[in-house]
């Protein structure tokens, strides 16, 4: 019995002194800032973002997986950079461009004894077109956007004609990109931002003895990891 009326004091006096620490806590938590030395001023990084600028700009760091040629079974993940930047002229529309280069290895198709291995190919993508702005909020935001316009293909063979090793020629071809950003805001300029797409192209092969001329539309996932920069300018 003592014990219990011991235990039962005890579990009060911890109560007691945990409510008035929380209280303590609280109210310095909600003491109105000052310039005090000692006193704790709390800054949201996040409390400017606004989404009225006029342009931004993002790169990052960007991977793109593709096929060399119409019946080379082994894809090519390519790396390189993506460089876009938007133009806002509505708080939901905007114009954005996007340039991006690949660079890689890739396997060929075709099993002769002289025929190359692991070339170097590369893809270069020019394309622009609209942009929606999603769900945003100061924390981050999504946003979409469908762009067109040209791809670069080249295949690093030397001497070796592309479609020997059944790849593409070396062209400038058609390009579309369908997918968007996932946005993270830092604070009201710089933003973490990730990029998945789906890449179109359509690329020929030339016809040599052994193959005839065949063009073939390819659909293919690229992505990428960077930052955006959002300028002043306010619309």
């Amino acid at each position: 019995m003592h014990l219990s009326v011991r235990l039962s004091a005890a579990l009060v006096a911890v109560a007691a002194l945990a409510l008035s620490f929380g209280t303590r806590a609280s109210a310095q938590s909600t003491a109105a800032p000052t310039t005090g030395n000692g006193t704790y001023i709390a800054i949201d990084p996040l409390a400017s973002v606004r989404y009225d600028n006029r342009f931004d700009i993002s790169l990052g760091a960007a991977s793109d997986h593709m096929k060399a040629g119409a019946t080379v079974y082994q894809g090519a993940d390519l790396g390189g950079l993506d460089l876009s930047a938007s133009y806002w002229f509505k708080k939901h529309w905007a114009v954005e461009g996007s340039g991006r280069a690949y660079l890689g290895t890739s396997g060929d198709g075709t099993t002769s004894a002289g025929s190359v291995r692991g070339p170097f190919v590369s893809q270069y993508l020019f394309v622009a077109g609209p942009e929606w702005l999603g769900p945003h909020n100061k924390h981050g935001a999504i946003s979409a956007h469908v762009m067109a316009g040209g791809a670069y293909f080249d295949a690093h063979l030397g001497t070796y004609p592309a479609a020997s090793e059944n790849f593409y020629s070396n062209q400038i071809a058609p390009a579309a990109i369908i997918g968007g950003h996932i946005d993270l805001n830092r604070s009201a300029r710089w933003v973490f931002r990730v990029t998945p797409d789906a890449v179109m192209t359509h690329y020929s092969m030339d016809a040599i003895s052994t193959t005839p001329k065949y063009s073939q539309f390819d659909v293919n996932f690229a992505i990428s990891v960077g930052v955006e920069y959002k300028f002043s300018k306010k619309r």
